[in-house]
């Protein structure tokens, strides 16, 4: 039967590789008539052209006629391109034109149908389909699940079919090495000869065996940060880059490979995944590691390698001073010292000319500070700037009196004059006149250093100015809570100093110094770039994480790594995922996991999951705090007291408080009982209100994607949460807690929470 089933198989997989061979000649055809046709209209181009420039009609014809010839040219160019692409496509396709087969009921449709998935798509006609790309919306459901009903996505919407049968080739040349049927996305015995292979030093592509979680990061769209948690080996790397080739094939014309970024370990890694892209019919995408995006940036400096900071032998003291400069809240104190010089303590330097002070640093300052409080930064530079220009040219009149300028103008040699008078008319009513055009044209260009020297923000110095928030810092941050002694700074700050004077750079200093720049000069991050991914994530330091968000403001994140390793250890106060909670909405958040082993969770979480009946499908990161709060009061008076008196706790500890209520009207009757009560809340009612500072009132609906220090859950009892339905409501409630959740029942406690194993909550009666 199986050898049946082969031979049916190869006569298909023959009929196929005929049809490309027929579609080769056709490329082929093309791409020869696009080349004699482009040789033809540049022949003809001098032949057709009668250039009749004497009048304006034969202007316009001769302009016409110009542009038909630029446009046939163009037009013969791109045919010539699509039909060289279509040919390599065609060429890899006539060895291995596909790899599986999915057989298919659609509900409605008369019969099974039949597709083939491979490399690249295939068509022999318009609309029919011998070979589908990998990446098409139908070819998840061969990744995404076993027989039966399988869900996949559509540029429609969700689409349900009924898979019957899931078929494997391994095909070489043209020939049906193994075919076998499987339940399984990737059968063991394909994935096992996939892997048995001998290793290369090029990285191959491995679309035939992605697994269903590889499909999952492959195919997001949606996420603003795809976290891809993996120990070494679970094919993390595979996967992104079969996710770059996904996107650059789903937003063909609106993304090209340039606008995608991945920040890799090391330039070995870069060489060994070089070919990977191209294979799969795509261009690479710009690759650099950390260091030479950090070195590109401050060409001038030496920036520490990876192997000198490894190779240094740090004391106790300096590594307390490395983690904390790794850390969020230096990059906090950064942006909170960026922001102070709105206000103050900006460095100047003078603008010099004929080494004297031109423009002194007094006066710079005096310009920078005197525009008003609602000025940022780099407005401040700009206005700065201009005031700067316009006082340089209301100085040219002046400085064209001066005693050099005379003696310029006489000294002035025939071709320095020629050279001054350029293309302008020699004809002046006198020479008063003739004296004060070569004099402008003197001063304004012995100015032109000046003006540089404003346009290129040089009155600005960013190492003195790092020095001096370095210096600054123990007044921004609590260094003893670091377990750093002012002696132990101090000594760091001098250390930074010696190696600035020598042209030299730390790895822990030059992203601040980077970031300081930015903000200095209001720099607003590379705006084109729209997705960034960074390998081995855990030996990044948050810092340098936050650093490259405001780099790349616009870009969606793809992250991987195995936090088990390198530096996010058990040791460091907060976890990675932790950190970047604060700088992604964690509803924009996706975290896909490629091991069995690793799970990590958080207090707030572990509660929430517990809500879901298939909670332990839930993925968390370990964050230590307070266990959740619940509160059973006696009645709804007493639940009113409970949440007002945790409102002033909240309030105490400086965090954010939003009180979300199931329905709008249990939240407007709410809001005028603390109102009464002369406690400060703002109702938010629709989704097009501001959510204002201080504690807010929401109503669930209005609550999703929303993140809250303190979260208190209004009415959570029986007589409120009491269906199976309200589970998801009341998870999505409880998890926009970041730091603090409590839940508070007037009467009894919804039933819905027994599935919470009760030590993973503080309960208290009243």
């Amino acid at each position: 039967m199986a050898a049946t089933i082969k031979q049916q198989e190869q006569a298909h997989l023959d009929d196929v590789v005929s049809k490309i061979k027929v579609a080769q000649t056709k490329a082929q055809t093309s791409i020869d008539q696009a080349e004699t046709d482009e040789k033809g209209i540049r022949d003809n181009f001098q032949n057709d052209l009668r250039l009749k420039t004497d009048s304006y009609a034969g202007m316009m014809e001769t302009a016409l006629s110009v542009r038909q010839q630029q446009q046939l040219l163009g037009e013969r160019q791109n045919s010539w391109q699509h039909a060289t692409n279509e040919l390599a496509t065609l060429k890899k396709l006539e060895k291995t034109p596909y790899f599986a087969r999915i057989d298919f009921h659609e509900a409605g449709e008369p019969k099974t149908e039949t597709i083939y998935i491979g490399l690249a798509s295939f068509s022999d006609e318009p609309d029919r389909f011998l070979v589908y790309d990998w990446r098409a919306p139908i070819s998840s459901v061969y990744y995404d699940g076993g027989l039966g009903n399988v869900t996949y996505l559509t540029p429609d919407g969700e689409q349900t079919v009924d898979v019957k049968l899931k078929r494997q080739f391994q095909i070489e040349d043209g020939s049906i090495k193994t075919v076998f049927d499987t339940e399984e996305a990737v059968g063991d015995q394909m994935l096992l000869d996939a892997l048995s292979e001998k290793s290369d030093t090029k990285m191959k592509s491995i679309v035939t065996t992605i697994q269903k979680e590889q499909n999952q990061i492959i195919r997001d769209t949606k996420s603003d940060l795809l976290f891809v948690q993996g120990a070494a080996g679970s094919g993390k790397t595979a996967a992104v880059l079969q996710r770059v080739a996904y996107l650059l094939y789903r937003y063909r014309g609106k993304l090209t490979s340039g606008q995608v970024v991945l920040f890799s370990p090391n330039q070995l890694f870069n060489d060994y995944i070089d070919q990977v892209l191209p294979e799969l019919g795509e261009h690479n995408m710009v690759q650099m590691t950390y260091y030479q995006y950090a070195g590109r940036r401050i060409p001038k400096m030496a920036v520490e390698t990876l192997s000198e900071r490894f190779s240094e032998d740090y004391s106790d003291a300096e590594k307390r001073i490395d983690t904390l400069k790794g850390g969020l809240s230096f990059f906090d104190a950064v942006t909170a010292y960026a922001n102070h010089l709105e206000k103050e303590n900006m460095i100047f330097r003078n603008i010099n000319f004929k080494g004297k002070p031109f423009f002194t640093k007094e006066k710079i300052h005096e310009i920078y500070y005197s525009f008003n409080e609602n000025y940022r930064l780099g407005n401040r530079l700009d206005g700065t700037r201009e005031q700067l220009i316009k006082m340089l040219n209301r100085r040219i009149s002046s400085e064209m009196r001066t005693k050099w300028v005379e003696e310029t103008v006489q000294d002035l040699s025939k071709e320095e004059m020629d050279k001054l008078f350029g293309d302008q008319p020699r004809e002046f009513d006198s020479a008063d006149k003739e004296f004060q055009f070569l004099a402008r044209k003197i001063v304004m260009q012995a100015f032109q250093p000046i003006r540089q020297a404003i346009v290129r923000n040089r009155f600005l110095s960013i190492n003195a100015q790092f020095i001096h928030m370095l210096r600054s810092l123990p007044q921004i941050i609590d260094l003893e809570k670091a377990g750093i002694s002012k002696d132990d700074w101090k000594a760091s700050v001098n250390r930074a100093i010696d190696r600035i004077k020598a042209g030299k750079m730390t790895l822990s200093n030059v992203s601040a110094y980077l970031y300081l720049f930015d903000k200095m000069t209001g720099k607003k991050g590379e705006r084109d770039i729209r997705y960034v991914f960074i390998d081995e994530v855990q030996d990044y330091t948050p810092f340098q994480l936050a650093f490259l968000k405001f780099s790349f403001p616009r870009a969606r994140f793809t992250l991987l790594g195995d936090l088990n390793q390198a530096i996010f250890t058990k040791e460091n106060s907060h976890t990675l995922l932790s950190e970047l909670s604060t700088m992604f909405d964690p509803e924009k958040t996706r975290v896909v996991q490629l091991t069995q082993s690793y799970r990590s969770t958080q207090q707030i979480t572990d509660f929430t999951r517990h809500i879901l009946v298939n909670g332990e499908a839930v993925t968390a990161f370990d964050r230590d705090g307070q266990i959740p709060t619940v509160l059973v009061a006696s009645d709804d008076h007493a639940a009113l007291a409970a949440t007002i008196k945790q409102i002033q706790q909240n309030n105490d500890d400086h965090e954010t408080t939003a009180i979300i209520g199931k329905t709008l009207k249990q939240c407007r009757a709410l809001s005028s009982q603390l109102q009464e009560a002369g406690v400060r809340a703002t109702l938010i009612q629709s989704e097009n209100q501001r959510l204002a500072s201080g504690v807010i009132i929401v109503p669930s609906f209005l609550a999703k994607g929303l993140e809250f220090d303190a979260v208190i859950v209004w009415d959570a009892s029986d007589r409120n949460y009491f269906e199976e339905d309200d589970r998801q409501l009341l998870y999505t409630i409880c998890s926009r807690a970041m730091h603090r959740l409590t839940v508070i029942a007037g009467g009894k406690l919804s039933r819905l929470f027994e599935t919470v194993p009760t030590d993973e909550y503080e309960l208290s009666e009243s």
